[in-house]
């Protein structure tokens, strides 16, 4: 299999940019960073600026207002201690520690409409929300549990810097460790951590990132078009029309997002499959795994594991890393093994609706 397609780090952003982020006569606001030129060529100019430029305005709202970072639990240290506390307090916080580095194997069979034959049985590996600069010990398990697995394609659904702003050369130094175990064509998107000056460090480790843009799987003669989008949570840079601009009209294809919010529109674009994250299931849940809170406008049933929305099927997965506090309560992180397979009678996901067709 093959695909057809249709550096260096760069320092964070200066105090000069981060005070005066609208200002372009700062940092010409039309100018692309050097390592980012080749990328800028590739998705566009004005998404490339865009984002920069959303990167510069959401540190200026971490660092220059007092309380701001009130509405980000990420950045909201006093929530990490609360957590912290009552999980003490409950006698549960050693045990949540530990759940982080017992990262789970879930296998998963993927129906998707029309897939070609010579696709059926194809191992697809997924991972997402690695935040691999949270804490070592998570990194290495993250490593340890993806060494040696047996697949044809990896594919990482975004979240490799713990906090949403500031120094990310930690993160990359954590994907190293975990991109040295895995193998195979790999393909990967952003998340609402990550800066875009992650990108070129992760394409150094062997990732092709998805902006916006989609490749054409070729696998005996047959295609699946796999398409990635940015992201669509916080930063909102996603164009699915874009990246579905190079997918026939009666091509099979599957998209990443970060995000699972964006299911209605990626289903009415005619996407077959959808793979995504961001929820990490709740990270905390109640006993029987129930979500507290999964940080995404989508209902419950989108947050974690399988799920199907008009004629496209979706998985989200809840994640191999954590957020906010290193600490998982009824919901163990994981690694997840799709298996391709056609969507018949009898595939699709248990207590989902049959969906109608498209074509």
């Amino acid at each position: 299999m093959h695909a057809r397609n249709t550096g260096s780090d760069l320092p964070p952003a200066s105090e000069d940019a981060r005070r005066r982020p609208g200002d372009r006569h700062t940092q010409s606001g039309a100018e692309v960073p050097p390592e980012l030129q080749s990328r800028a060529r590739r998705i566009g100019h004005t998404h490339l600026r865009q984002r920069l430029r959303l990167e510069e305005d959401h540190e200026v709202f971490c660092f220059s207002r007092p309380g701001a970072h009130f509405f980000y639990p990420e950045n909201w240290y006093s929530a990490h201690g609360f957590i912290r506390t009552a999980l003490r307090l409950a006698g549960l916080y050693e045990r949540a520690q530990r759940n982080t580095c017992n990262i789970r194997l879930r296998e998963h069979r993927l129906a998707i409409r029309g897939l070609p034959p010579p696709f059926e049985g194809l191992r697809l590996l997924h991972l997402s929300d690695l935040h691999a600069d949270i804490n070592l010990r998570i990194t290495a398990a993250i490593a340890a549990r993806v060494r040696g697995l047996d697949y044809d394609l990896c594919v990482l659904t975004g979240d490799y810097r713990a906090r949403t702003y500031g120094p990310y050369q930690a993160a990359l130094d954590g994907m190293v460790e975990i991109c040295g175990q895995l193998n195979g064509p790999l393909y990967a998107i952003l998340g609402n951590h990550d800066s875009i000056r992650l990108v070129p460090g992760l394409e150094a480790l062997g990732l092709r990132v998805l902006l916006n843009e989609s490749v054409a799987l070729e696998r005996d003669g047959a295609i699946l078009h796999l398409a990635g989008i940015d992201d669509a949570h916080y930063y909102q840079v996603h164009n699915i029309q874009q990246a579905a601009a190079r997918i026939p009209a009666d091509g099979v294809s599957l998209l990443l997002s970060h995000t699972p919010e964006v299911y209605r529109h990626a289903a009415h674009a005619g996407f077959d499959a959808m793979l995504c994250g961001h929820t990490h299931g709740g990270q905390i849940c109640l006993p029987g795994g129930r979500a507290l809170t999964w940080d995404a406008c989508c209902p419950r049933r989108l947050a974690a594991g399988s799920w199907s929305y008009g004629g496209m099927t979706g998985y989200t997965s809840v994640g191999c890393g954590s957020s906010v506090v290193n600490a998982r309560l009824n919901c163990l992180p994981e690694v997840t093994l799709h298996q391709l397979c056609r969507d018949e009678a009898g595939s699709w996901p248990t207590g989902s609706a049959r969906p109608g067709s498209r074509r």
